[in-house]
């Protein structure tokens, strides 16, 4: 009876000729899509995402299967496929097969997502303490910078013009004090011939001499004034108020040195150099 069948309808062998035909092309470009998004995917992948909200996150969701969908539009747009005489049952099915399959893409697409926002989540919480530690470490430095800060003692040019001139007398004052003890040393070690002249007359019958002569102290002084005032020529003429044994006393024990050109002239040993 089927065979019959057959042979009185031969259309609808040929129908379903086409059908199954029409089912494998179908099945052909839907894999051939599955790669393209495959590969759309592994793209946006690598190129990264950025951060999304809770907010945002449907709609820029959206934009993109807004955007696939365009593409798939303009892809078929593209291209004459052939019409095939399916029935509404069938068109439906495959219709939900493929929006199965894109409703689960988009599902990893949007699982990855949302792992990615997580971790970026994750990495935004630990910049955001390393920040809060960095901000009290700069507050507990500031305190110490300020107590720091008060303690210094704000010093004046008066203050330190006073301090100075202090000092200035102070050393006057010792210098003073060196010379007074000096000349009393010398003036009593170191006394002129003139004081015991009268005794020595009988027994060496010298002449008294006319010129004046000048203590020890007297001419170190000299010296010394000679040697700071004109440091490039510090050498003194000898004249007949030096009494010889101080000047040899001075030029043996170092204290003095006579001049390498004109041995009439010396000057003080430049110890403080």
């Amino acid at each position: 009876m089927s065979v019959n069948q057959q042979d009185l309808d031969p259309d609808s062998s040929t129908d379903m000729e086409d059908v199954t035909n029409a089912e494998e092309e179908l099945i052909k470009e839907c894999d051939e899509m599955w790669k393209d998004m495959e590969e759309c995917q592994k793209k946006l992948s690598l190129v990264g995402t950025e951060t999304l909200t809770d907010s945002n996150a449907q709609l820029s969701l959206l934009i993109m299967q807004v955007k696939c969908l365009t593409a798939e539009l303009s892809q078929w747009q593209k291209e004459n496929p052939e019409i095939v005489p399916l029935n509404e049952e069938v068109l439906v099915t495959l219709g939900e097969e493929e929006f199965q399959k894109l409703r689960h893409d988009l599902e990893l697409v949007l699982s990855t997502l949302q792992s990615k926002n997580e971790k970026l989540k994750e990495d935004l919480e630990r910049e955001q303490q390393w920040l809060e530690e960095q901000q009290q470490i700069l507050e507990s430095l500031n305190v110490v910078h300020s107590e720091l800060k008060n303690q210094v003692v704000t010093i004046s040019e008066s203050r330190i013009l006073d301090e100075l001139n202090t000092k200035m007398h102070d050393i006057k004052e010792y210098k003073e004090k060196l010379l007074i003890t000096l000349g009393e040393f010398l003036e009593d070690h170191f006394p002129l011939p003139d004081r015991n002249v009268k005794k020595k007359k009988k027994k060496t019958n010298i002449q008294e001499s006319t010129v004046q002569l000048i203590t020890l102290h007297e001419m170190l002084e000299i010296l010394l004034n000679r040697l700071f005032d004109v440091p490039h020529d510090p050498y003194v003429k000898i004249s007949d108020s030096f009494w010889p044994p101080y000047i040899e006393l001075l030029l043996r024990n170092g204290i003095a040195l006579r001049h390498p050109e004109d041995p009439t002239q010396i000057r003080l040993e430049a110890f403080h150099q």
